[in-house]
């Protein structure tokens, strides 16, 4: 009822190997369908049957309640390898559903089964390299550049998040803040930023300006824009930022934006217009 599990999965393998490596002989009988069954043959895929049936029976069970007896006896009318040996091997390759409850796994054997490891060893020699690592190196190298990678987005996001309040910009906050009709609008356009990094960098700044609003205009790599308005406790009952975002949105060609009085986001597909989005708040405010 649900996909196989790596646990599953490796298991299957390596009980499938075990046979392989018996070397057992395949043996072949032809006997009645009454008598196939009574061996406990199994049938397949509901394919129909005459009265007579080929058995065929090949390896010995090494775990399980049928230790020591036949592993496998099936009713097939296919042609087979002598001994279990000659299959050479067996890899798993991927594994699907086929019915309710039912999942396929299909698996290379012999040489294609050698190609196929030759071929992902080869790939693993290659990423080692470039790694400059070794194969049985590879997990840990790649474990040291993820932790590494996740310190630089933090650094980064917190470079962001002081661009945005005035840092490292050669000035502060203050520098971009504006008088709208005796109230203060700290106004800013950051490069580079996710639309759900934007919510903390206005929370934020609202704490610094004390009493005001803040908008925060963020375009993404790809161009796109996200757009944030925090409205201050004190100026909710005059001002809304779902008006103010709504009315910065339609600047870098979104509809509507939503969230509360005194926190709003919207987004749009203009990350250009960032300007003309902070302007239609400005001027949104000031009626």
């Amino acid at each position: 009822p649900k996909p196989v599990s790596p646990d599953e999965w490796a298991n299957v393998e390596r009980i499938a190997n075990d046979i392989v490596l018996q070397n057992a002989p395949v043996t072949t009988r032809l006997m009645s369908i009454e008598d196939a069954r009574d061996t406990g043959a199994m049938a397949l895929f509901g394919e129909k049957y005459g009265d007579e049936v080929r058995v065929v029976e090949m390896g010995t069970a090494l775990e399980g309640d049928k230790i020591g007896e036949a592993y496998s006896i099936e009713l097939c009318g296919g042609t087979h390898v002598q001994r279990t040996g000659d299959i050479g091997l067996i890899k798993l390759v991927s594994e699907s559903a086929v019915a309710s409850g039912v999942r396929r796994i299909e698996a290379f054997t012999a040489s294609t089964a050698r190609n196929y490891l030759n071929s992902h060893d080869a790939e693993l020699i290659s990423a080692a390299a470039r790694l400059k690592s070794t194969p049985d190196a590879v997990t840990e190298r790649v474990d040291a550049l993820l932790a590494e990678r996740k310190s630089l987005e933090r650094q980064l996001a917190e470079a962001k998040k002081q661009i945005a309040m005035g840092g490292g910009s050669g000035g502060d906050a203050s520098d971009d803040i504006r008088d709208v009709g005796g109230v203060k609008l700290l106004a800013r356009t950051i490069e580079g930023i996710e639309a759900k990094e934007l919510r903390g960098l206005v929370d934020e700044s609202k704490k610094r300006i004390g009493s005001g609003v803040v908008a925060i205009v963020g375009v993404s790599e790809e161009g796109k824009a996200g757009i944030a308005v925090g409205v201050t406790d004190d100026l909710t009952k005059t001002l809304s930022a779902v008006d103010l975002v709504r009315a910065g949105a339609e600047a870098i060609g979104g509809k509507g934006g939503g969230g509360r009085p005194d926190m709003a986001q919207a987004g749009g597909p203009d990350g250009k217009n960032a300007a003309g989005a902070l302007d239609a708040i400005e001027k949104h405010m000031a009626g």
